[in-house]
């Protein structure tokens, strides 16, 4: 479906039912060059259990209108103003890596607002190597391969897609090839200015960290480290599983995710 913020277009996948802001929302966020489709077995799941599904593009990301938001802080503000526009009064927020950095500065601002908070591949500081950046900022193709090969466990690397003919690492360069220019630098930038310790410091609402087990860009530790900063967080590992974890163990992580969704 397609909102309007700001005077912009903004597209959010609906899990293949038609939206409905009367039932428990759950809005999903993506993470750094990435779109709405890494959601896709996650959120048609919920679509189909009674849930309103806005699988979000960021502004300047998949189907969206751009400019794009220069800073998680802007990201986090520009989703209170989705809420409004779907005609939310409340909703749970789940995001990925950069996602999880918005959901978290979000459900701050918003207090009551967020009814529950799921993080994922997260950790209140996100440093992005510099050598990762510099390609970012010349478009150089090996940033999408640094993030592609950093983002995947084991089974990411060997194939592992449930899908027989898919290929996990493949699935994810075609994503990030779809970003525009200057699109991923901006994310990672915004990532790595970011301290989340004072926002997790707020959070009221029930809140979920799942960690990958072999997570190389977000460490489990840094998630765990993470949690102990929200009050009543609750942690959820998935073993032999990188940073993509929505895609590598999709069944663990919605397996996850129900439990407070």
């Amino acid at each position: 479906m397609e909102l309007n913020v700001d005077g912009r277009a903004v597209f959010a996948a609906t899990g293949g039912r038609p939206f409905d802001p009367a039932l428990p929302a759950i809005v999903f966020i993506h993470g750094a060059g990435m779109d709405h489709s890494v959601w896709s077995l996650q959120t048609r799941y919920f679509a189909h259990h009674g849930r309103g599904v806005l699988a979000l593009d960021l502004p300047g990301h998949g189907r969206s209108a751009g400019p794009g938001l220069d800073g998680i802080e802007p990201m986090a503000a520009w989703l209170g103003r989705l809420l409004d526009a779907a005609d939310l009064e409340r909703a749970a927020l789940v995001g990925h890596s950069m996602g999880a950095l918005v959901a978290l500065g979000a459900a701050a601002a918003l207090g009551p607002r967020v009814r529950a908070l799921a993080l994922l591949g997260a950790a209140s500081r996100m440093p992005v190597h510099p050598d990762l950046l510099a390609a970012a900022e010349a478009d150089d193709p090996l940033a999408r391969d640094l993030v592609t090969s950093w983002g995947h466990g084991p089974a990411g690397h060997l194939g592992g897609n449930r899908a027989p003919g898919l290929w996990l690492m493949g699935g994810a360069e075609r994503v990030l090839e779809r970003a525009g220019p200057g699109v991923l630098f901006r994310d990672l930038a915004a990532c790595d200015a970011y301290d989340g310790a004072a926002a997790a410091a707020r959070i009221a609402c029930p809140c979920l960290v799942l960690v990958g087990a072999a997570d190389r860009m977000t460490p489990a530790k840094a998630g765990r480290a993470l949690a102990g900063r929200i009050a009543g967080a609750r942690v959820a590992e998935i073993a032999d599983c990188g940073h993509m974890m929505m895609q590598e163990r999709p069944d663990q992580t919605l397996d996850a995710l129900r439990t407070m969704l």
